[in-house]
């Protein structure tokens, strides 16, 4: 009788330890967010060099409020390239959007980069199950996405690229760097006459973009100061992206922004940029 007793005294201490073990799990629990969002298109936002979540954040706040579109997740990638996600992913979401920020925000080799932002999809595709995709970049988050596109356009097992929109793209050559004001020009084809090394390279692998099936809004500066650009971009550079993408785009359009709300940063919190945008990506 005694050893029943203590038999059962020890059942139910053991049943209170795994109550209040779950119970506290499940308290601090992360709910999975592993579901089937493939009906959806998300649309993600990439900054620039030395950015972070601070330069999407305005554009990703306007969506919201003016086109009931709804930030589900931010996507952290490590300086190793490895991709974890923050938020909830609800089923009802219509317009999604998912903020990309780079832990390593300084590293502008973009054959890594580019890797870097195809885990993102890659991941979003495996938990997610996404099919296709939309892209808001600035500055040289222009290019991480456009080497992605060339490498991994054509690659029917990804996701795939509906809309494109690309805000002061350092496509051929940033001030300061490998650029001056006034020194380029497009010839009557659409080509810049001087070409650095990353058009050279974009220019060469073009043929990996999605052939016409992608929209594309290209946005840039002016500051109207005699330099025909927004500061670190110049007009060419920027406008230089539709001869990269000659005969494969579906759509292209270009949008200039004048004066001072032209200036290279503050094109990312520009209510004019912000209403272009969105208009673009949900009419």
């Amino acid at each position: 009788m005694r050893k029943k007793i203590i038999w059962i005294l020890v059942t139910i201490i053991v049943l209170l330890i795994v109550v209040g073990s779950t119970w506290k799990l499940s308290k601090h629990r992360v709910i999975p967010r592993a579901a089937d969002r493939s009906n959806s298109i998300p649309t993600l936002y990439v900054h620039g060099w030395g950015a972070g979540a601070r330069s999407t954040n305005s554009m990703i706040r306007y969506a919201e409020q003016h086109n009931h579109a709804k930030k589900v997740l931010t996507a952290t990638i490590s300086p190793k390239g490895e991709v974890s996600f923050s938020g909830y992913w609800p089923k009802n979401a219509k317009d999604p959007l998912i903020q990309v920020v780079f832990v390593n925000n300084k590293y502008a080799n973009y054959q890594v980069t580019q890797k870097w932002f195809g885990n993102v999809l890659m991941k979003l595709q495996k938990d997610y199950h996404i099919e296709k995709y939309n892209t808001v970049s600035h500055s040289m988050g222009n290019l991480t996405t456009i080497y992605y596109q060339f490498t991994n356009g054509q690659n029917k097992q990804l996701p795939k690229l509906k809309k494109q929109v690309n805000i002061a793209g350092n496509f051929d050559g940033i001030i300061g760097i490998d650029d001056k004001p006034n020194r380029n020009v497009l010839q009557a084809n659409g080509e810049p006459k001087l070409q650095n090394e990353y058009f050279s390279y974009l220019n060469a692998h073009r043929q990996g973009y999605p052939d016409r099936k992608v929209d594309v809004l290209n946005i840039y500066g002016n500051l109207q100061n005699g330099t025909h650009s927004d500061g670190d971009v110049t007009i060419v550079s920027a406008r230089s992206l539709k001869y990269l993408l000659r005969d494969k785009y579906k759509t292209y359009q270009e949008l200039e922004i004048s004066g001072k709300k032209g200036q290279h940063s503050q094109l990312h919190e520009n209510v004019q940029v912000d209403r272009a945008i969105s208009q673009f990506l949900w009419p």
